[in-house]
């Protein structure tokens, strides 16, 4: 039966590298119709809300979504950029990306950083004998997706009922005389049901991948009541995997370790900004953000999507030269997920060997800075990038 897959190109170079992954899954065999979601920064502007109804009715009826990327800015300067007929009818700006993640309770977000052999921006450090090694590094970090300090329940100028709240705290009397005006409050919500999740999520793909580790990565020596409890569920759930060991590290900690001994971590687990930041850093490792794809699946919808940004100052250029590999592997965990493992492994495999062999190169793998020049300077454009993968295809 061929899937519909909503296509959400976004923002930037969204718009450029979601058509290249389509391109690789149609060469990969892969039939699909593709019906295109509006989501982005240009319907924030024109209709004040950058998620449109239309595109989440897509999504309840489709169930799989492919997403590029968007744009997204702080509040001032959104209000700013709204259509002027728009304005003063109590629209607030909300990244898209983050209400599809709640509208959808797609709580589970998988963020894989491997190595590829060859890949000149991999992670190397000076060995005790003065030469130099490449470690290995294969780490997947589960982010809980919905919850912590993502879930928006945030204020500027709290209200009367949220200010008696707080004050019933002890530790909020060193905030007591501070105006309202000049108090801003974000708060940080874990729930043990959702912390249960993420944590068996992540052991149950250590046990299936061969992962030796699961390391909860929190602050609960001073983020004591959420850490703590993601930790402690972590503990609970430990005792149904006995044959993989529970690791717990503090994510500034964690942040020295990856580059002291990145190869040590297997499956990482964190709330959702802990989660960002560590996998960030360790994608950091395996070649910066034109390699970091990641899934965001819940319990009926599923959208895959790479971790960068949208990049809006390359969009126009031409030819573009930006790195698709990272929306081609998030096309990849999409297959998996659907039970197209085999397909998605041939695309990974063709990956692997264009970056191996090294004769198409973009500008980042070739350590340019971005900029119109980098094609006569020896980078490859996204489409030759492309197409070197369905030549190995």
């Amino acid at each position: 039966m061929k899937r519909t897959i909503v296509a959400m190109p976004g923002d930037g170079i969204g718009k450029v590298v979601l058509p290249e992954a389509i391109r690789v899954l149609s060469a990969a065999g892969f039939e699909a119709e593709y019906v295109n979601g509006d989501i982005g920064w240009e319907f924030w502007c024109s209709e004040g809300n950058p998620l449109p109804q239309r595109t989440i009715d897509l999504l309840a009826e489709h169930r799989i979504g492919l997403f590029g990327a968007i744009t997204s800015k702080p509040k001032n300067k959104a209000a700013e950029e709204l259509d002027p007929s728009l304005r003063e009818n109590g629209y607030v700006y909300y990244s898209p990306i983050v209400s599809m993640r709640q509208h959808f309770d797609l709580d589970i977000c998988i963020r894989p950083c491997r190595t590829f052999p060859n890949n000149p921006l991999n992670f190397i450090r000076k060995s005790a004998d003065g030469g130099f090694e490449e470690p290995v590094v294969d780490t997947v970090v589960f982010r809980q997706n919905t919850q912590g300090l993502y879930a928006g329940v945030e204020w500027t100028n709290p209200p009367r009922q949220v200010r008696e709240a707080l004050d019933t705290h002890p530790r909020f009397a060193a905030f007591r005389d501070v105006p309202g005006e000049d108090l801003a409050v974000s708060t940080r919500i874990f729930t043990r049901e959702y912390c249960r999740r993420i944590v068996t999520a992540a052991f149950e793909y250590a046990r299936q991948f061969g992962y030796r580790s699961v390391t909860v990565c929190e602050k609960p020596n001073v983020i004591r009541e959420t850490s703590g409890m993601m930790e402690a569920e972590a503990a609970a759930v430990a005792r149904d995997f006995p044959d993989i060991q529970l690791w717990s590290t503090n994510i500034d900690a964690q942040m020295m370790w990856l580059t002291k001994n990145p190869e040590d971590y297997g499956v990482i687990v964190a709330g959702n900004m802990f989660g960002d930041i560590v996998s960030d850093g360790f994608a950091g490792l395996v070649g910066g953000l034109g390699f970091a794809c990641s899934a965001n699946i819940g319990r009926d919808v599923a959208v895959f999507e790479p971790t960068h940004g949208s990049a809006p100052k390359y969009e126009t250029l031409a030819p573009s030269i930006v790195n698709p590999i990272a929306m081609v592997l998030s096309a990849c965990m999409m297959l998996d997920h659907i039970g197209e493992k085999e397909r998605a492994d041939r695309i990974r495999s063709a990956i692997t060997a264009v970056i191996d062999e090294g004769a198409v190169r973009s500008y980042d793998m070739i350590k340019l800075a971005g900029g119109p020049d980098v094609i006569a300077r020896g980078a490859a454009t996204t489409q030759q990038i492309t197409d070197a993968i369905i030549a190995k295809l």
